[in-house]
């Protein structure tokens, strides 16, 4: 098992004998406070009736109390983006696909150790470890894994440290990350607006459920009526390929050094063609951030649990993409689908109401978006390298702290605000929430 390298000054000892796992089963249903892992933190999922059904589900979570380390190691041969450690906040449950662990002495500050479990996974240490075609870690496994012991003191000043600069560093990417949201609500302002046409001067009351008006010349249809679903099998891996949705574009990713997927993965795929329409129509009930659609360039292989679209004639492609977007935007999927994450398919919108200018119109819209969108979209995409260079920067100090290569025990901890994680939306359609339960 591949192990960070730590100052010789320290003692060391395995995981089992510092830390035991907490299997405590909620059986008896004593705590209905549910938690789950996101973007390294341990939070509270939002409140839910309990029916039978989440009750069921409840009985089978963990009880965790405070302090205890959340190590999620499900799917560690393609999930190479979820952030896998965390520290549980306060007393809850969480889902037993999760392994949970316990200090065995006061003399452990848990927090260090959290730090620690940080840096290994930034480090993807744990990845291509585990079980299984999709390789999951147990406690077996990492019992064995040989832990640093400073001195509690010490084990102290460095949680003191790091909280300092981790708050430091998040505090400048909350500020990139607003001037993004800032940018991009600018961009969704004016798109939802040219798309819906509300620059014209004659008008009329729209029946589509998220304009309140649309030019008087306009169309408005169910979406069957422009575009039809296609699904083609990449039987016998005739397509090699690979697409992804990530922040409303369809990009390539290397079929050979995808995150550990056998190639016989991908032999599910469905092929696509240039021009067809992406909508990721899975799990409308936990994610309401995520961009839902994209546009396809190029011939190529994507995950079937996506809704691939080809328009008919009347619609260019690239409007009927960016109508499905302000759709995306204003929210009309939400809420239409069933189970308990609401995934819904092609047979679930194809009566939805959808508006239509004439050709010429079309390409006019098309051409006052794009010409938006270059510079905004470069102007994003700077302040997200900067962003990527400062979590470089944190992983790098909490890695060079937890191992000793940074000696921070003389240094003067000023006061200063704690800032935990700042939420992003995870917008890549192949990137796993990490919020996945595992069959009991």
């Amino acid at each position: 098992m591949a192990e960070l390298k730590f100052t010789d000054r320290w003692q060391s000892h395995r995981m089992g004998s510092l830390f035991s796992e907490n299997t405590n089963k909620n059986s008896a249903l004593t705590r209905t406070n549910a938690l789950k892992f996101t973007y390294g933190t341990i939070v509270n999922k939002p409140k839910t009736e309990l029916t039978e059904d989440v009750i069921n589900t409840y009985k089978k979570y963990t009880q965790v109390d405070k302090n205890d380390i959340i190590i999620n190691c499900l799917n560690l041969n393609y999930d190479f983006v979820s952030q896998r450690v965390a520290i549980v906040p306060y007393n809850g449950i969480i889902t037993s696909a999760y392994i949970a662990i316990k200090s065995r002495s006061i003399d452990l500050n848990p927090m260090f150790y959290c730090y620690y479990l940080k840096a290994m996974d930034a480090r993807k240490m744990l990845h291509g470890m585990g079980t299984g075609i999709r390789l999951t870690l147990s406690y077996k496994e990492l019992r064995n894994l040989i832990l640093p012991v400073p001195p509690r003191t010490e084990q102290d000043q460095i949680v003191r440290f790091l909280d300092w600069k981790v708050s430091e560093i998040n505090k400048l990417i909350g500020i990139w990350k607003k001037e993004i949201k800032n940018l991009e609500a600018l961009k969704r302002s004016y798109i939802c607006s040219v798309v819906m046409g509300q620059e014209y001067k004659s008008m009329k009351k729209a029946i589509l459920n998220w304009s309140n008006t649309i030019p008087a010349d306009w169309i408005e249809a169910p979406l069957i009526q422009y575009a039809y679903e296609q699904t083609v099998k990449n039987t016998g891996l005739q397509e090699k390929n690979l697409l992804s949705l990530s922040y409303g574009k369809i990009k390539r990713k290397d079929i050979n050094t995808t995150d550990g997927l056998l190639p016989s993965s991908f032999d599910g795929y469905q092929i696509v063609e240039k021009g067809n329409i992406i909508l990721r129509l899975t799990d409308l009930q936990n994610d309401q951030k995520s961009l839902r659609t994209g546009l396809v360039t190029e011939r190529g292989i994507i995950t079937s649990a996506y809704t691939c679209l080809r328009a008919r004639t009347g619609i260019l492609p690239e409007y009927l993409q960016l109508e499905l977007h302000v759709a995306d935007l204003c929210k009309v999927f939400y809420g239409m689908g069933g189970g308990v994450r609401q995934s819904i398919g092609f047979k679930d919108i194809k009566r939805m109401i959808i508006a239509v200018p004439p050709i010429e119109e079309q390409k006019e819209i098309l051409q006052k978006v794009h010409k938006l969108d270059i510079p905004i979209d470069k102007e994003i995409g700077r302040y997200r390298s900067i962003i990527e260079t400062l979590e470089e920067l944190k992983k790098t100090i909490i890695s060079d702290v937890v191992t000793g290569k940074i000696d921070v025990r003389n240094v003067d901890i000023p006061t200063y605000e704690h800032l935990d994680e700042v939420e992003e939306p995870d917008e890549d359609a192949e990137a796993s929430d990490g919020e996945e339960e595992r069959e009991e």
